[in-house]
């Protein structure tokens, strides 16, 4: 072949060049030669290049592609893929080879259509390699599924390949079907989907069978699941299986188990049997029933009657189980230490059988038995069981207990009665305060019970009534009567030959009786108690000993100690004189253990088995749920249990100690209250044979740092120590730990919990919930910060203990729950607590409190305030033979002020000492432990006299109950033996026991019990039988308060003795500041308390002597050194008290009495500096200006009307001004009038004070307004006066009036009346005297009938004086009286009693001078009267001039004292006249003020009044003569005068006399208004005004709180 010409470069790019050798000649081939062109490439980017060679031939010719490519990427698989058929929501899979035929290695990525997926998704190729994928088909709609899948590979440029996917998708059909029934022919629609295992004994696990059916042509992949139901924790539902597969056309086999818990319960639980999707469910519903045994007792009550001690008796009792369900049953009772014992007390109970237990009855003690014992089932609630019986020995024959006894005590309980003995009982059933119902029970009569229906015994629930019996807890559900501490012990590890500590064991009576305690011995028991037998008296506590004496080395030792407490007064049936009266024993329980292991030897592993349900039963929020639990001891030796309370205090555990014997069971119960819906989970430690130091135990410490998952491994071997040759291998323990790290907060439920008020000393309970939101549990540790606000020294109350205590200061809060931590408060000040309880989150390592304080959060805030019950009096009145006695004076004379002051303060520990009133003293005169002591004087009186009465209103001002009582000394004293009574006794308890046993003192109520804002009076009485002084110490008790000694003293004279009574040897003045001219008179009060007037005598030696030692200055002086005191009647001693230093004073003044004795009284003054102290001050402290209402409630017998206020105090006033006060009389009585007369005693108030009206009626239910008007005194003083309103029923004395008339008719008749009793009449006989008339006629009275028929007319009887009231005749004058025949003399008739009220009035007057520089402010409020006597008062100088005339004074130093009357008086009317006319004019002051250049003005107050009464004598006298030459005046004008002209015309003289006749006018107005006559009637024409608005306001005819009328006058015409 022969080329004859070609290209020798190629025609598109250069890159390719020709080897330019061959010079483009043509080229021959021969046949079967070939030829090479070189060509070479040289690219110039990285690109593909293409381009061609032309060659030509003869036969045409054609060209040679030129090709330079890159390394490409390329990856083969197939181009289409079919899947299996899958069903609905399930999966199917398949797989394909992809292989990398391309030159470089390459990465890829799919993208799947739904619903196939491929895996991996994504990967790496090397050139030639492959790799298996994974097509997976989840369809969730049924259908034929066509998708195509790229595949995207290669670098920067991505390339692609796609594969076609197809699959097919069918839905699955399921059924349930129950084993047993055939599955062929069954039809979907007789397929069922309930089962049902019907009642299955509690504990016992049944299994059923179900089948799944796959109807489909698919296999149907499934999900069992149970319901879940958040408030259950355990199921008694399971299945074996939680998912699987039913193959087309096939089944799946289910294994359903039914494990009921609770007795009585119906389960319902659904399994939810669900294909692949959730598609339509297949519910399968089981249900089922929990049945447990049904045992019963035949007899409630095992009465053993009585038998001799040292014999038994046996008796039997029947228990039956109805149900097919073996029960467990446990009598909760010590058989080897009690008297009454059962031979089988445990065991198990086959189905539907009935056992007979014998239980016997050994008595240790002559007395009555009585123990309540409970019958523990599992599975069922318990049952009570009665035990009593009664020993006689041969000196004690009690009362034989039977079970009508049980029943009425227990009435007797729940009514409150069952703390009294039966001797007490059997007397208030003989008095009337008790009664009997219908059923024999005690009652309280209707009168005292309000007409309340009495409370009636009810079984309570036997759970409630095991749980709270108060010896498992602190509840009770009845009140304890004798109470034992501690009732559980643990004696720990006691090795012979150490002995162990005596266990002290306190028995508490609770009751108002005496108790014997009587200790059931235990032969051959390692456990005594000492003493055996022992009296305890009412309210005490006596203490016990138990020994532990172990006789064998390693081994344990439980026991229980069993006693009985039972009246003192029922150790025979002589002392019982009633049935209902009569009161079982009370049983006592002590549960005891120790172990005697030595230090190197163990204890032995318990072997047991433990039945505990896994939740409670459900209940609604705020209820009890109980479940039972059994223990086995399958052991060979004694086994010992123990329950951590504490640990989990939200459950309660019942028994929380004991001891299993050998092959025994022991039965619990287990309570919780849930108080919301929240599920909780409870972790119980049980502890068995096992003490601190024997168990070894690992603490495994997390910390983690961050907020994740930690996991750990570990492995641990145990190798068992054993002494035998031949030792068990040892056994590897793997344990996974897990962790997780969490942030945690807790938080409090109430951020704020106020604990309102309580009792100091007293302790008050709560808890507070601390709730844990995270979701790991949390170690927290707790401190407390007390704050204390109140009325204390704040040092003392720093350095005070806490008040508050936790139960437990660090604790853990599981995750998603809460804690209750309880607290505990008791204060110890009677102030305002504030506790801030924070919280420090902590590793369970953390030993100290210090090293969580920076990191201390608030949780919550406590407020509890301390207090004690709080008493005082708020009023008094007297009666009987002290009614004239004033309320001002009868509350000196009881020491009310100072009782008030005791009973404000805090009590004393010695105070505390017996917190309730009780007898605690062997001694007629009980030991005193207050430091408090007061006086409650009686007064006087003569023998015979009616009893003085005195009413006291005590009033709890608290918040919280007080009981009071006033405890005599009888009252204190516990009862002896007769043996033991002391036969010698001293004068005091002599004389203390006349007065108790005649009762000359009584109080009544004795004690009480006040609610918070409750009054109640008490009447106090002593009783004058007896001449002389009588004492008696009367101790007032306030439960849980103030205990206060009270000396109740009173005074009984002869008839004809002159006696004074002196409240006190002492009397203090009223302070006086020093430096003031005029020192105000104050009095000193004597009262009379015998029935003679009493002349008393002051003796001044003594005044005379602090009068030498202080410059001749009379500090005391006394005004009225003799007087004369009625009967029954207080006297006032004037004095003058005026200090020239301030310091105390002191005087001790001999008080004469004639015919009496004298009395030495220090008088004691104080005088203070005004500019230091402030003399406004204290003369506010001394007198308030206020009325001090009194208490209505305080009415003795036959009052029948009250005063609206019982004191007035005017306050501080000026000497010169007089003041007005209103008191209401009230007349209480709704059908009878009363008339009342107002009574001042000295003459000296009765010019000072006036009352109006002075007497009066008062009709049934009104009210009359009394006005107290205190008029100027003159000089200062201090007033102090006892006003008496005399009240008398108004028929009363208009029926006196009328006897009297009567009586002094009859008088005159038989003054003038004779008989002629001669039979003779035509004789002369002697003329008869009236008096021996009077006398005849009466002796003619015993003449035999036949003598007396022939009188036709008799007299009436003989009018006879009525005794003096002054002497009151003696018991026994009184029943001679009697005894005569008093129908045959008409005595005078009594003048009616009346009712004395009283109203005290005081007030201090004050100079001008003084009460401007003190009391400024309050001058305006007061009217200065100004009546210018031309004579001066006798009280304003008499009284200064007669003491300083009676003490010498130097006239160089006194020389206004040596002036006369008339001098002094000039002097004080000119003084008295310009201060007064300076202080009342404001222009005065005012024209001061502006200028000093003006006229001074002229007022008439510095004219006397008969300067001003001349004056206007002349002024009358000069006007005509003025007039008559009004010609000749001159006018002034200009500076030159001019005569005016006298012949001016009459019509001007007439106009001039006008005017001057109206100026005069205008000046002698202005002159009268002030005077002081006109100011005095405008100031009581105002005072009648307003006192007429008061009585109309009272009467109601006029409203002063209505609203005011508008009344719109009309337009004025002016206007119009």
């Amino acid at each position: 072949m022969i080329l004859a010409q070609w290209h020798g470069k190629p025609q598109n790019s250069d890159s390719f060049v020709e080897f330019c050798g061959y010079d483009r000649k043509p080229i021959t081939l021969s046949p079967g030669m070939s030829i090479t062109l070189p060509i070479v490439f040289r690219p110039s980017e990285k690109r593909e290049y293409e381009d061609s060679i032309c060659f030509v031939k003869a036969e045409g010719e054609f060209s040679v592609t030129l090709l330079a490519v890159l390394p490409r990427f390329h990856l083969s698989f197939p181009a289409a893929l079919q899947l299996p058929v899958c069903a609905v929501h399930s999966v199917t899979e398949t797989t394909f080879l992809v292989r990398n035929v391309g030159d470089l290695f390459t990465t890829f990525a799919w993208k799947t259509p739904s619903p196939f997926c491929m895996i991996p998704d994504r990967g790496m190729l090397n050139p030639g390699a492959e790799f298996i994928v994974k097509v997976v088909f989840q369809p969730k709609v049924a259908g034929v599924h066509d998708g195509a899948a790229t595949c995207w590979f290669g670098d920067q440029e991505k390339q692609k390949r796609v594969i076609q996917l197809k699959a097919m998708a069918k839905y699955p059909y399921l059924r349930v079907h129950m084993t047993g029934e055939e599955y062929e022919g069954v039809q979907p629609g007789k397929f069922q989907n309930v089962l049902c295992f019907g009642s299955v004994p509690v504990g016992t696990t049944v299994e059923k069978c179900v089948e799944i059916f796959n109807l489909s042509v698919v296999d149907a992949p499934c999900r069992i699941k149970q319901a879940k139901d958040p408030l259950l924790h355990a199921y008694v539902f399971s299945c074996d299986v939680s998912h699987g597969i039913v193959p087309a056309k096939g089944k799946l086999v289910l294994h359903i188990q039914f494990q009921p818990q609770v007795v009585g319960e119906h389960s319902t639980a659904y399994f939810t049997i669900t294909s692949a999707g959730c598609l339509p469910e297949t519910v399968l519903k089981v249900v089922g029933s929990c049945k447990g045994p049904l045992v019963s007792l035949d007899q409630h009550s095992v009465d053993f009657e009585w038998i001799n001690l040292g014999e038994s008796l046996m008796q039997t009792l029947k228990i039956s189980n109805i149900s097919d369900v073996p029960a467990y049953y446990q009598f909760d009772i010590d058989c080897k230490g009690s008297v009454f014992s059962l031979d089988r007390p445990c065991g198990v109970l086959e189905g539907t059988t009935t056992l007979t237990l014998k239980v016997t009855f050994r008595p240790t003690h002559p007395m009555t038995y009585h123990r309540r014992v409970v019958c523990l089932v599992h599975h069922q609630e318990p049952m009570y069981v009665d035990f009593f019986g009664t020993c006689h020995s041969g000196t004690a024959k009690p009362t034989t207990l039977q079970a009508s006894h049980l029943s009425s005590y227990r009435t007797n309980m729940v009514r409150g009665l069952t703390f009294y003995p039966p001797d007490i009982l059997s007397v208030m059933l003989k008095d009337g305060k008790l009664q009997m119902d219908g059923k024999g029970a005690l009652m309280l009569p209707p009168e005292i019970s309000q007409d309340k229906p009495p409370k009636e015994y009810f079984e309570p629930n036997s759970m409630t009534e095991y749980f709270y019996n108060g010896v498992s807890s602190d509840l009770d559900l009845f009140p304890t009567h004798v109470s034992v501490s501690p009732r559980e012990y643990d004696f720990g590890c006691c090795v012979p030959p150490h002995r162990a500590e005596p266990l002290p064991l306190c028995v508490t009576n609770h009751t108002k009786g005496n108790i014997i305690v009587a200790w059931t011995p235990r032969h051959g028991s390692a456990f005594l108690v000492h003493p055996e037998i022992c009296d305890i008296p009412p309210l005490k506590s006596s203490a016990f000993r138990v020994l532990f004496k172990p006789t064998q080395i390693n081994s344990l030792y439980a026991a229980e100690l069993e006693g009985f407490a039972f009246y003192k007064v029922m150790r025979h049936y002589t002392n019982v004189e009633n049935d209902a009266t009569i009161c079982p024993s009370w049983c006592l329980t002590v549960k005891l253990r120790a172990h005697t292991y030595e230090a190197d030897r163990e204890h032995f592993i318990p072997q047991y088995i433990l039945d505990v349900p896994k939740t409670f039963p459900p209940v609604v929020p705020d209820t009890n749920t109980y479940c039972s639990m059994l223990l086995l001891n399958t052991s060979t030796s004694l086994m010992t249990f123990s329950v951590n309370q504490t640990a989990c205090p939200s459950v309660l555990v019942k028994p929380s100690s004991g001891h299993i014997i050998p092959g025994g069971h022991q039965i619990f119960f287990l309570s919780t209250h849930p108080v919301n819906t929240v599920p909780q989970q409870h972790i119980l430690p049980l502890q068995l044979n096992s003490y601190p130091g024997y168990t070894k135990a690992q603490a495994w410490t997390f910390t983690p740092d961050e907020e994740t998952k930690y996991l750990l491994r570990a492995v641990v071997f145990v190798r068992w120590k054993i002494p035998e040759p031949v030792s068990p291998k040892s056994v590897c323990y793997t344990l996974r730990v897990v962790g997780e790290g969490a942030l945690g907060t807790i938080r409090a439920q109430k951020r704020y919990l106020h604990l309102g008020n309580v009792l100091v000393g007293d302790l008050q309970s709560c808890s507070i919930v601390l709730l844990n939101d995270g979701i790991c549990s949390l170690n927290y540790i707790l401190s407390v910060e007390q704050l204390v606000t109140g009325p204390c020294d704040p040092e003392e109350a720093r350095s005070d203990p806490l008040a508050l205590e936790l139960d437990h200061s660090r604790g853990t809060i599981l995750a998603r729950s809460k804690a209750f931590v309880g607290i505990t408060v008791r204060p110890a000040r009677r102030v305002h607590y504030t506790w801030s309880i924070k919280y420090a989150l902590c590793t369970p390592t953390a030993t100290d409190h210090v090293s969580t304080k920076e990191e201390q959060q608030p949780l919550c805030c406590i407020i509890a305030t301390g207090i004690y019950p709080t008493l005082c009096i708020t009023d008094a009145c007297s009666a009987g033979s002290a009614n004239n006695i004033s309320k001002l004076h009868l509350w000196r004379l009881f020491s009310l002020d100072t009782l008030n002051e005791y009973l404000e303060r805090d009590p004393t520990p010695g105070e505390l000492t017996y917190r309730v009133p009780t007898r605690h003293s062997t001694c007629l005169i009980p030991p005193v432990y207050t430091p408090l002591l007061l006086d409650f004087n009686f007064g006087s009186a003569p023998v015979g006299s009616e009893p003085a009465l005195v009413m006291l209103l005590l009033e709890n001002k608290g918040v919280m109950p007080v009981d009071w009582a006033f405890l005599f000394p009888s009252d204190q004293k516990m009862d002896l033996e007769l043996w033991a009574e002391d036969i010698e006794f001293s004068p005091q308890e002599l004389h203390q026991m006349r007065i108790q046993d005649n009762q000359l003192f009584s109080v009544s109520p004795k004690s009480g019990t006040l609610l918070a804002g409750q009054e109640k009076s008490v009447q106090l009485s002593h009783r004058h039988d007896f001449i002389g002084t009588d004492r008696l110490p009367v101790l007032l008790k306030v439960s849980y308060g103030h205990e206060i000694l009270l000396t109740f003293i009173g005074v009984t004279v002869e008839h004809d003795q002159r006696y004074v009574h002196f409240a006190s040897t002492k009397h203090l003045f009223t302070p006086i500041a020093i430096g003031g001219s005029r020192p105000p008179t104050q009095i000193y009060e004597l009262y009379n308390g015998g029935s003679m007037p009493v002349m008393f005598e002051v003796q001044l030696d003594n005044l005379m002597k602090i009068q030498e030692e202080n410059f001749q200055h009379p500090v005391f002086v006394c005004l009225t050194p003799r007087g004369e005191i009625p009967p029954g009647k207080t006297g006032h001693i004037e004095w003058v008290f005026s200090p020239l230093e301030a310091k105390t004073y002191s005087v001790d003044v001999p008080i004469h009495i004639l015919g009496g004795e004298s009395t030495l009284i220090t008088f004691q003054g104080v005088g203070y500096n005004p500019n230091a102290v402030g003399e406004a001050t204290t003369s506010s402290k001394a007198l308030s200006p206020s009325i001090f209402p009194g208490s209505n409630k305080l009415i003795v017998s036959g009052q029948v009307a009250t005063l609206s206020h019982h004191r007035i105090c005017f306050g501080n006033i000026p000497d010169c001004t007089k003041a007005s006060r209103l008191v209401f009389l009230n007349n209480i009585s709704e059908s009878k009038a009363v008339v009342f007369a107002w009574q001042i005693s000295p003459c000296k108030d009765k010019k000072v004070l006036q009352i109006a009206p002075e007497s009066g009626v008062v009709q049934p239910g009104e009210s009359i307004a009394c006005f107290i008007t205190l008029g100027p005194t003159g000089n200062p003083s201090l007033c102090s006066t006892d006003l008496v309103c005399e009240v008398y029923i108004q028929e009363s004395l208009i029926q006196y009036e009328r006897d009297l008339q009567e009586w002094q008719k009859e008088k005159e008749r038989q003054t003038v009346e004779f008989t002629i009793a001669e039979k003779d009449l035509g004789t002369k006989s002697k003329p008869v005297s009236p008096a021996v008339r009077l006398l005849d006629s009466a002796e003619t009275e015993n003449l035999p009938e036949s003598s007396a028929v022939i009188r036709k007319y008799k007299t009436l009887p003989p009018i006879k004086s009525h005794p003096k009231p002054s002497q009151p005749s003696g018991p026994l004058e009184r029943r001679l009286l009697l005894g005569k025949d008093t129908s045959r003399v008409w005595v005078k008739p009594e003048h009616p009693k009346p009712t004395l009220l009283h109203l005290d009035v005081s007030a201090r007057s004050h100079a001008i001078e003084d009460f401007l520089r003190n009391f400024a402010l309050e001058f305006p409020k007061y009217f200065l009267s100004r009546p210018f006597s031309a004579q001066p008062s006798e009280s304003e100088f008499v009284d200064w001039s007669r003491y300083r005339d009676r003490m010498d004074m130097e006239p160089r130093r006194m020389s206004l004292a040596a002036a006369s009357k008339q001098e002094l008086q000039m002097v004080t009317d000119i003084l008295t006249g310009v201060i007064r006319g300076l202080l009342e004019n404001a222009q005065f002051h005012d024209a001061v003020r502006r200028s000093q250049d003006h006229p001074i003005p002229y007022f008439s107050q510095f004219r006397s009044a008969k300067s001003a009464e001349l004056r206007n004598r002349r002024q009358c006298s000069t006007i005509p003569s003025r007039a008559s030459t009004s010609s000749d005046l001159y006018l002034e004008k200009n500076g030159e005068k001019k005569e005016m002209s006298q012949e001016n015309s009459p019509s001007d003289l007439l106009q001039s006399w006008e005017i001057f006749h109206h100026k005069q006018l205008s000046e002698r107005k202005e002159m009268i208004s002030r005077q002081p006559a006109v100011g005095n009637l405008v100031e009581l024409v105002l005072e009648n005004t307003l006192q007429n608005i008061v009585i109309e306001a009272s009467r109601g005819e006029v409203v002063l709180t209505a609203r005011p009328r508008v009344i719109a006058l009309p337009p004025s015409p002016s206007r119009r």
